[in-house]
């Protein structure tokens, strides 16, 4: 039995969780206890001790927890987890039936009613990703709700709550048959390859698929085409299945280019007409102005943060300057697809640093699309935070 405890709202806080804000923070609580359990039942209580909503505790990078009910006898019990999961395997139902793609989401945090839980399917696969300790100690409630509402062939998780980064289990596996790595999972028809068993991130990102699909099908057909942070390649394999004359993938990591043939080699493109290289993305910007290399289709999907040997990123600071090096390397009438997953701004502050980048540049450019998370990616209309993924189609002018 877990414990429940009171927590009183700080007068300016009560409403928001009145309207359904679902991240209780630290700054909202104005008696919280050093000594309080991580998964512990939680109250939230006004000044008269008139109850608001309940959730639990599990201190996270965005808060101490999440919100679960706002119904005071709710039981947060076998029955409540099953009743989520089920509610958003429903709502993936089309997802399950598409032979074309079979890797999505399947539970979205608090977009399907639990924050600070995520689960994915990789054809056959569940990957459950835990953001606090808390979330973790209903690992049980969850599991028996996979268990009974579906067939799989195995439960994998990675808990990334973890503070140093490591998983203290050999490959993440929870039950099931273990698979046999790499899967090969399709998405809209293309082909990639996913590890389960091999640290925080898997080969591919999900959210990114309406994306990809965007320039396999409209955007890469006879362009010359450059993955900056392109990770393991996949929008390279997009663009070279779309008709891209050349790709060049560029990633700081070494594993990028094993990872990157892979995916490749996976779709029958041919590797020696591709360039795939391990630099750090803003050196090569300057080799690539250095060698009058100009390219139709630039990809920018970096990191919210990243430092290397040279250069400290931030995407909430750096993003203008980024744009500026990219427009030195772009043909005229390029496409630049300008994408960030970071949560602490919106859409329109996003516009703002392509606005502020183009300017300086003395550029004019016209937004051809933008996407946010594809469907899968549930988002909780109270908590734009959420709402993390931002990418613009931007079409240079001239």
């Amino acid at each position: 039995m877990k414990p429940t405890i009171d927590l009183k709202v700080n007068a300016k806080f009560i409403e928001q969780y009145k309207n359904n804000y679902p991240l209780i923070s630290k700054d909202a609580v104005a008696n919280l206890g050093a000594s309080t359990e991580e998964g512990a039942i939680v109250n939230l209580v006004d000044n008269n001790r008139q109850f608001i909503a309940k959730g639990y505790y599990g201190e996270q990078n965005k808060g101490i927890g999440w919100v679960l009910s706002h119904d005071k006898w709710e039981k947060i019990d076998n029955e409540f987890f099953k009743n989520k999961i089920l509610t958003a395997i429903n709502k993936r139902e089309s997802f399950y039936k598409d032979i074309n793609t079979t890797a999505f989401r399947v539970f979205n945090g608090e977009g399907d009613g639990i924050g600070g839980l995520t689960i994915d399917y990789f054809d056959g696969y569940y990957l459950i990703q835990w953001y606090s300790a808390g979330i973790y100690s209903f690992q049980n409630q969850v599991l028996n709700a996979l268990d009974e509402l579906g067939d799989y062939k195995a439960i994998y998780e990675k808990k990334r709550f973890d503070t140093k980064g490591q998983y203290l289990e050999d490959d993440d596996f929870v039950k099931g048959e273990r698979g046999q790595f790499p899967i090969v999972v399709s998405e809209n028809g293309i082909n990639y390859a996913v590890y389960l068993n091999d640290g925080a991130m898997v080969g591919i990102f999900l959210d990114q698929r309406d994306v990809r699909k965007a320039i396999r099908d409209k955007y890469a057909n006879g362009k010359n085409v450059l993955n900056t942070f392109s990770y393991t390649g996949a929008f390279s394999v997009a663009a070279a299945l779309g008709g891209a004359t050349k790709t060049t993938s560029v990633d700081l990591a070494k594993r990028s280019k094993s990872k990157t043939i892979e995916q490749f080699s996976l779709n029958g493109i041919n590797i020696e007409e591709q360039d795939i290289i391990v630099m750090d993305v803003f050196d090569y910007f300057k080799y690539a102005k250095r060698k009058e290399l100009k390219f139709d289709l630039i990809v920018l999907d970096p990191p919210s943060f990243a430092r290397s040997k040279k250069h400290t990123f931030s995407t909430a600071k750096d993003y203008p300057a980024l744009i500026k090096d990219t427009l030195e390397i772009t043909e005229k009438n390029g496409i630049i697809i300008a994408s960030t997953n970071n949560a602490s701004f919106g859409m329109k502050k996003f516009k703002g640093f392509i606005e502020k980048g183009f300017k300086e540049m003395n550029t004019k450019y016209t937004i051809l699309e933008q996407f946010s998370l594809p469907a899968d990616f549930q988002v909780d209309k109270n908590f734009l935070q959420g709402k993390y993924l931002k990418v613009l189609v931007i079409q240079v002018q001239g």
